[in-house]
């Protein structure tokens, strides 16, 4: 995957939705593994559409944006 600016948004093709946010960050490269993909979340570091996201296991849909460390990405089918 190409590298992005911090104001633009990654498309991160999926092949389907809805995506479980654990699933999305490690397919988008915003997490290593799963384990820092649960660390993330547990410390506050994800947020979706704006908003702080505890739940590894939140459903993302079409048009669903998700930062982490100042990168964004949205789930793409």
């Amino acid at each position: 995957m190409s590298t992005v600016s911090s104001s633009s948004i990654q498309d991160v093709p999926v092949a389907e939705l809805p995506i479980r946010l654990g699933q999305f960050l490690k397919l988008g490269g915003l997490a290593e593994d799963g384990a820092h993909a649960r660390e993330l979340i547990e410390t506050g570091q994800v947020r979706v559409n704006g908003q702080v996201e505890f739940r590894r296991g939140a459903q993302l849909h079409s048009g669903d944006v998700v930062a982490v460390v100042g990168r964004r990405a949205r789930p793409v089918t």
